[in-house]
């Protein structure tokens, strides 16, 4: 492998860089919030497409988002602009056709129900692609703008605390613009006449959101990080799929991920269930979140430090830890109210440590791919282990609402069975507490501090700079 060995010292990121970052993640968590929350029930009950159909619109997009990801990531690893970046010039170049994209999700084209289902499905798989080209940006710049691993863990910091601001404005802000403008009326139930344009409006401002994130999110960053060999040849899937599994961190990584994103859904999915048939308020979910949310913006300020007293895999371990030990309590008794409170808590300690983690990881493995193959694939390193990630929690979702319809769920009932509550409470306690314990296996096996040692003396051994 021929070696450039220019001095690439970067100096720290300033603020203004890294906030850019939460101005994208802020702005893509309260679309996915809107998208989330009503975009089901806007083809529902505004388009009036059967909701066996509009499940399966959304399942086929699903699995579309999650197959988009590597190859949308192949491409751009074999793509570079005329400014010479890789994956910045994304946020500028597809924020419009994403903002534009999310207001067609939201379009009533008064077509019969057969083209009414085709054009959804369509956008959605638009909506989707567009999704993942503006995302590209957003998860490989932490490896990009710098080298300095402390200022990747704040970059990714910054990420964190930018989802949690989304999705708490995202909750709160979008019944008020739907009743703003006529959508829903103060009761919350649809406005005969007005729906479909009050949501046609609420979607152009979550566009307009789209646009002024990717467009603060570009001007604000710049990469840094320049590909120590002079190869620029073709990458073919091949070549790609054997660096990335030869890069056993990167393995491991992504099995990380996956424990996380089926906790997440297996939480989140479930934790509206229990409110209304365990505690007997389906506003107890909005409470029970909040403090969540509460928890997540303090713990996720506080990573950083955490990570410098213990280290990376240290880290890990105890957050991993403090998911499990917040599930004994409610495995024992998941009706005290304490118990899910106390839940909720250390989700919101566990979660968030493992997301800034993760990420900070996924910047660490770029360069050891980079090391091991002579190659930078940062867009492949996130969108690889994505693939794996979104079907895992597709199967995680299928699983829920497996178990649910085998327990006896009927929505129509306001009292549940014992099966469905057992179900219910499972899924909030043993079930995720079984996953943490895979992840705990997983974060034994992984030791990404002693590899990026390795690199870096090798590195110094030839005489190329490294930066900490």
């Amino acid at each position: 492998m021929k070696q450039d060995v220019r001095t690439n010292v970067i100096p720290p990121l300033k603020f203004g860089e890294k906030f850019g970052f939460l101005t994208f993640s802020t702005a893509s968590n309260v679309v996915y919030q809107f998208k989330s929350i009503y975009y089901l029930f806007f083809l529902t009950n505004v388009l009036k497409i059967d909701v066996l159909v509009a499940g399966m619109i959304l399942t086929i997009g699903t699995v579309w988002d999650a197959v988009n990801d590597p190859l949308i990531g192949f491409w751009s690893v074999n793509h570079k602009f005329k400014n010479g970046e890789r994956c910045r010039p994304f946020a500028l170049w597809f924020a419009v056709p994403w903002a534009v994209s999310v207001v067609l999700l939201f379009c009533d084209f008064k077509t019969s129900q057969t083209a009414a289902v085709i054009l959804a499905l369509v956008i959605y798989f638009i909506f989707e692609s567009f999704n993942t080209f503006v995302a590209i940006p957003y998860n490989s710049m932490g490896g990009l703008a710098t080298n300095r691993d402390a200022d990747r863990r704040s970059i990714n910091v910054y990420r964190n605390l930018g989802g949690c601001i989304g999705s708490g404005i995202g909750a709160v802000a979008c019944l008020p613009l739907l009743k703003l403008f006529g959508a829903l009326d103060n009761g919350g139930n649809l406005i005969d006449g007005s729906s479909s344009r009050g949501f046609l409006l609420t979607a152009m401002v979550m566009g307009a959101v789209c646009i002024v994130g990717s467009l603060t999110h570009y001007f604000t960053t710049k990469e840094r990080v320049v590909q120590i060999s002079d190869d620029e040849d073709h990458v073919s899937a091949r070549s790609a799929a054997k660096m990335l599994f030869r890069c056993k961190s990167w393995v491991l990584n992504m099995l990380y991920i996956i424990c996380y994103g089926v906790n997440n859904v297996l939480i989140m999915s479930s934790i509206t269930y229990y409110a209304t048939y365990v505690m007997g308020s389906t506003g107890a979910a909005t409470i029970i979140q909040a403090v969540y949310l509460v928890v997540s913006i303090i713990t996720t300020v506080l990573t950083g430090p955490l990570d410098r007293l213990l280290g990376r895999k240290r880290t890990m371990i105890f957050a991993a830890a403090v998911l499990i030990l917040g599930k004994v309590w409610f495995v024992i008794d998941p009706f005290a109210v304490g118990a899910i409170y106390l839940n909720a808590v250390t989700v919101g300690i566990g979660l968030s440590i493992t997301f800034v983690m993760f990420n900070t990881n996924r910047n660490n493995i770029a360069d050891l791919i980079e090391w091991q193959s002579g190659r930078r694939i940062d867009s492949l390193v996130s969108t690889g282990d994505n693939l794996a990630a979104k079907l895992a929690q597709a199967g995680a979702t299928q699983l829920l609402t497996l178990s649910l319809h085998m327990a006896g769920f009927n929505e129509a009932l306001p009292a549940q069975p014992d099966a469905t509550i057992a179900t219910i409470n499972a899924l909030l306690g043993w079930v995720p507490a079984a996953v943490t314990f895979v992840m705990l296996a997983v974060l034994c096996a992984m030791n990404i501090e002693k590899d990026m040692d390795s690199m870096n003396a090798e590195k110094a051994a030839r005489g190329i700079s490294v930066s900490g």
